[in-house]
């Protein structure tokens, strides 16, 4: 088991998360990938973006349905300030995660998060574990609350 994933696995632990992270045999790097692993629709997978406020210069990890994209041109007023990709070697140094595999918890440094509140019409979600095949599956309102999530709409 990787540095990353047992981190998640602590964190998840920690926080009183009853998870059971799954190694996929391919990839879950897509959205499109990790629902035909996890055998769930897109909108159930959980895409882990990170951006940085241009404004403040603080990362924001944006909590993500698979099957929604963010339109950066709405971010000042979703998320108070205009938002800019990531850094990788940033996001790297910050929470312990390659983009890719990214983790709703288990950061090195606590991250500002926001969750696409259709996310809550699942009953449960897939979200990475620390590395592109790890994943986990949780039920979206825990997940809410234990990344301490402000909710958004897109559209």
């Amino acid at each position: 088991m990787s540095k990353s994933v047992k981190r998640v696995e602590i964190a998840a632990q920690t926080i009183g998360l009853d998870v059971k992270i799954e190694k996929m045999p391919e990839s879950t790097r897509t959205a499109m990938d990790a629902a035909s692993a996890c055998g769930c629709s897109v909108g159930q997978i959980v895409k882990s973006m990170i951006f940085e406020g241009s404004e403040t210069g603080n990362l924001k990890l944006l909590l993500v349905s698979g099957d929604h994209n963010v339109d950066l041109t709405k971010a000042k007023e979703l998320f108070g300030e205009p938002l800019v990709k990531a850094d990788p070697k940033r996001v790297r140094a910050e929470t312990g995660f390659a983009i890719g595999g990214v983790s709703p918890i288990g950061h090195l440094s606590e991250i500002e998060t926001w969750m696409d509140a259709v996310l809550l019409d699942h009953g449960v979600v897939w979200a990475a574990a620390g590395t592109p095949n790890a994943v986990f599956c949780i039920a979206p309102h825990s997940l809410k609350k234990a990344t301490q999530a402000e909710l958004f709409q897109i559209g």
